[in-house]
């Protein structure tokens, strides 16, 4: 019988729009376990997960795309909370939140320059939840 082990972490994100690199804590979460799948799912309407480039601009980039597309002005019907927060309630839709990642040995398989992270446009809610469920192979 396989068990499918489970954790939720927190993550302070703060008041302005962050790409927050997570991959360590992930790493950390499946060190040991073996092969299999890691499931990482962040519950909340307004934050999604990414496997992008950190640390050379991408992150940067990234939130500069999500202006593009999902700009922080009065145009959306969702209005509660600060100015522009509707595209927040979009942006799943576009940075999904969840993600599955295969498991080898006990190291996440990612390539060589991807790291997983968690997107947040939402600058009323500094305190995010993850939740890592690893499938033993």
């Amino acid at each position: 019988m396989r068990v499918v082990r489970s954790e939720v972490i927190t993550v302070q994100t703060g008041s302005r729009p962050t790409v927050r690199d997570i991959t360590s804590e992930a790493e950390r979460f499946v060190s040991g376990q073996g092969d299999g799948l890691l499931h990482v799912f962040v519950p909340h309407a307004t934050a999604g997960l990414a496997l992008i480039e950190t640390g050379s601009g991408s992150d940067d980039d990234l939130l500069r795309a999500i202006d593009d597309l999902l700009p922080a002005d009065d145009r959306w019907r969702h209005r509660h909370g600060s100015p522009g927060h509707g595209r927040d309630h979009v942006l799943p839709a576009f940075v999904p939140p969840y993600a599955t990642l295969p498991v080898v040995d006990g190291r996440l398989a990612l390539g060589t320059w991807q790291s997983l992270c968690l997107v947040d446009t939402n600058g009323d809610n500094p305190t995010r939840k993850v939740r890592f469920s690893f499938l033993p192979g």
